[in-house]
């Protein structure tokens, strides 16, 4: 059998194994996994591909292989799920990086958790001043969870004793200058209307629009040029 045949049948083999053996571990999101998570799939993954193209080598090892780092995954995540106090051993625990409105600063040297990386990450979720936090917690897949202050906080409508309000999808109207007259329809318009709405914003044509998304709670309409006209940005403080 040529050197291109054996790469081509034990490619399948190695496709096959690594989605059977992927569905065996479950769903998570990326963003979910903690770093030696990743790293288990990076290394699962660089066996499966070495499984393909290294000719210099028996098949058989390599899928041991990946069976066996699979196996010792599966084992960690049933662990973790009967004993979680084991789990904190094995994926680590969340660290309160910000206490009170108060850094924890030995909390972030222990994790070698920088200032840039908290700042970055606090800006991430629109928090510019670090007056507003009172508790953050860095999460053990990497993420910050942040809690505010009560007078930075958000108000609900149930804050104010308002009655809960129906939310639906936006639509797209208009997508890269192109109507779209079944989505115009359904939120119950016409192209009059529709060219009324642009023409207040001094929009002649549909190819002159980029997007367009109705809001049918709000009876709002978003538009966004082609050409916006935008001045010069501010310079950036960072």
């Amino acid at each position: 059998m040529s050197e291109t045949a054996v790469v081509i049948v034990r490619s399948f083999i190695a496709f096959f194994t690594l989605l059977i053996f992927t569905r065996f571990l479950g769903k998570q999101q990326i963003s979910q996994l903690t770093f030696f998570e990743y790293v288990l799939g990076i290394t699962i993954g660089s066996i499966a591909g070495t499984l393909s193209v290294d000719l210099s080598s028996r098949a058989w090892p390599h899928w041991v292989g990946l069976f066996v780092w699979t196996f010792t995954v599966f084992v960690m995540q049933k662990i973790s799920l009967k004993w979680p106090k084991a789990s904190k051993y094995l994926t680590g625990k969340p660290a309160i990086v910000i206490m009170n409105g108060k850094i924890m600063e030995e909390t972030m040297k222990n994790m070698r958790y920088t200032i840039p990386d908290l700042l970055e990450q606090l800006r991430e979720k629109n928090i510019f001043d670090l007056n507003q936090v009172a508790f953050a917690v860095l999460e053990n897949n990497g993420q910050l969870s942040v809690l505010l202050k009560p007078e930075y906080q958000p108000v609900t409508r149930g804050d104010l004793h308002l009655p809960p309000q129906n939310e639906t999808l936006n639509t797209e109207i208009i997508i890269a200058g192109k109507l779209i007259p079944e989505k115009l329809k359904k939120i119950g318009k016409d192209e009059k209307w529709l060219l009324k709405e642009l023409n207040k914003q001094g929009i002649k044509k549909y190819e002159e629009v980029f997007l367009a998304v109705y809001n049918p709670v709000h009876s709002t309409l978003y538009i966004d040029k082609y050409k916006d006209k935008i001045k010069k940005p501010q310079e950036n403080p960072y």
